[in-house]
């Protein structure tokens, strides 16, 4: 039975459609020396996917139309080629949107003996939780006694943060759509929480949420939350871009009415990619995997099972269809 794989059929415009996929069958491919096969298990979608749907340079790749798509995935090694890997491992790879792949052992990576389930590797220690681990400490340089905003923070990013914040002497503020989602913001520890769906504008309620201002600000959204952030930044704030979910179907530029504020308080925002800090893995797992020891970490997926609905798992990012993070179970 040959293993099938997601391809782009055609570039969206804004909003992708499940017309934009198509699902294809994949070619035998023979395994050549170093080389592994893996049966995936899990497979990740992630917002930045929205990016590589369109033909422009980035810090990715777009996908090619018509090749198989791919993205964080984690499987069993069926076969190997290869020195170090065998039959029956679990690796984490990149060769996702598909059932089984061909890849460089360099490219396939075992899975750490942190005693979490695999797929905790694609979501809260994986590249989620690198983003959110890198982006507060390393790039916000959040520290105890700050006050931190987080955007989507029951996202797979963002509850990371809310957690990683608490656990280091923070006082956290999340915002998250929906009663049901912001309750388990609450239940990861946050001090207070902003319903974005609530109807009063995000400014005056992080305004009542944070009335000293805040310190530090993890950006998932963009928009009317950088906006707010901006507002009610402190002097010397820090501002840890990570994503824009906000626009990334739209070509409507985020307002930016409260830019102004940057010079006056001497803000700091800067961008970042996981991929910076990928060369101290072993310092992320170690904390991490000390704060999973102490039942310091909890973590929320939302699952939809088969290959075939991986497109509808991705749409759902865009419509806050997940709490924590979002997988397809193949």
């Amino acid at each position: 039975m040959m293993a099938r794989a997601w391809t782009l059929t055609s570039r969206p415009q804004g909003l992708p459609t499940l017309d934009n996929f198509a699902l294809v069958d994949l070619p035998d491919a023979p395994l050549g020396e170093g080389q592994v096969r893996v049966r995936n298990r899990w497979l990740s979608v992630d917002p930045y996917m929205r990016g590589r749907m369109n033909d422009v340079k980035s810090y990715v790749p777009p996908f090619e139309i018509g090749a198989p798509m791919d993205g964080g995935a984690i499987g069993e090694v069926v076969e190997s080629n290869a020195p170090g890997l065998a039959t029956g491992d679990l690796v984490q790879h990149m060769a996702g949107w598909r059932e089984e792949a061909v890849v460089a052992a360099a490219d396939a990576h075992k899975l750490p003996p942190l005693g979490a389930e695999p797929q905790a590797f694609l979501g809260q220690l994986g590249m989620p939780g690198m983003t959110a681990y890198w982006g507060l400490f390393a790039v916000a340089e959040a520290k105890a006694g700050d006050t931190v905003f987080v955007s989507a923070a029951a996202g797979a990013v963002g509850s990371t943060v809310v957690q990683l914040a608490k656990a280091k002497g923070m006082t956290v503020i999340g915002s998250a759509g929906g009663a049901e989602k912001c309750e388990w913001v609450r239940s990861l520890g946050a001090d207070a929480v902003v319903d974005y769906k609530g109807g009063t504008p995000l400014v005056k309620a992080l305004g009542t949420a944070a009335p000293d201002g805040i310190d530090v600000y993890f950006d998932n959204v963009g928009g009317d939350h950088l906006d707010a952030a901006l507002a009610h930044a402190r002097a010397r704030a820090r501002f840890a871009i990570c994503g824009m979910i906000d626009i990334y179907n739209s070509a409507e530029p985020t307002s930016l009415r409260y830019l102004a504020r940057v010079i006056g308080m001497r803000l700091r925002l800067q961008g970042f990619i996981v991929s910076d800090f990928m060369g101290r893995a072993g310092e992320f797992y170690a904390d991490m995997g000390a704060l999973l020891a102490a039942g310091e970490l909890k973590r929320e997926e939302t699952v939809l099972d088969g290959l075939e609905r991986t497109p509808e798992a991705f749409l759902a990012l865009f419509s806050g269809g997940n709490k924590g993070k979002m997988l397809v179970r193949v």
